[in-house]
């Protein structure tokens, strides 16, 4: 057979070849170092209590926000309770139009 065709066997063994590499690989890294791995759990928890302050200060300023909108809805809706209704301006027009009237005659 030529170099284009392999048999078989040789895939069979070519495909073991790689296995075996690749676990003399995996097997030849050190192990991790505890010092570096509670490093980076250390700095994994510090990450997230920081995301977790913005998360809260985040909310705080929606809070305060809408604690805004709601004085600011408060406040228009009592000026807007002192303010008189056209009924109530048509009848002091009509009041003082009947104290002039009556101061004629």
């Amino acid at each position: 057979m030529g170099y284009k065709d392999p048999a078989f066997q040789d895939r069979l063994k070519s495909a073991a070849d790689a296995k075996q590499k690749a676990l003399d690989k995996l097997k030849s890294k050190p192990p991790v170092d505890e010092a570096v791995l509670a490093e980076r759990k250390a700095a994994a928890e510090a990450k997230q209590a920081v995301q977790e302050e913005k998360r809260a200060a985040k909310q705080a300023e929606k809070e305060r926000l809408e604690a805004e909108k709601a004085a600011q809805e408060a406040e228009a809706e009592a000026s807007k309770a002192a303010a008189p209704t056209p009924e109530e301006l048509k009848a002091a027009r009509d009041a003082r139009y009947a104290a002039r009237k009556n101061k004629r005659k």
